[in-house]
């Protein structure tokens, strides 16, 4: 028997002050995204804000629908439009926020694998790599240099081409 690993690097800031002024610019954006969010069902309210590579800001928020799984997660919404509206930008720096109406959220909170799924497909498509910025409401903030720090083991389509 042996082991593989593969190693997912994050790196953790303490205070948004700490942050470059794009990322700050963009973690400020996904938190007023979350302003926008539906969620009467979960109470959980995500934000996302995206800067394509050409500078333009896209933002995103969750909206539900009583038939699950009808509605939406806020990353899709924003990539999804990002896709529809500039289709041959490539998502540089993705930020990701959220609250919660029961409790308080004060640890970054990873995207669903549909979510995950779906930025890879960006990724894989421009063949770069997106910054990806967490936050809960309160607490660190976790930064990650491309979709493979969360997903390590993903599937990518140049396994298609054998």
């Amino acid at each position: 028997m042996s082991e593989i690993r593969r190693e997912s690097i994050l790196k953790c800031y303490t205070d948004i002050n700490q942050l470059n002024d794009t990322d700050r610019l963009l973690l400020e954006e996904a938190k007023k995204a979350v302003d926008t969010s539906y969620a009467p069902y979960s109470n959980f309210h995500v934000g996302c804000a995206l800067q394509l590579n050409n500078g333009v800001i896209v933002k995103g928020s969750n909206q539900e629908n009583i038939a699950y799984p009808s509605g939406l997660c806020a990353e899709r919404v924003a990539i999804f439009s990002a896709g529809a509206n500039y289709p041959n930008e490539a998502v540089k720096i993705m930020a990701i926020t959220v609250k919660s109406d029961k409790f308080k959220v004060i640890e970054p909170i990873m995207s669903c694998g549909a979510c995950l799924q779906s930025m890879s497909e960006y990724e894989m498509r421009f063949k770069k790599p997106m910054r990806i910025i967490l936050q809960g409401e309160t607490g660190d903030i976790y930064i990650a240099e491309g979709l493979k720090n969360f997903m390590p083991f993903m599937f990518w389509t140049d396994e298609l081409k054998g």
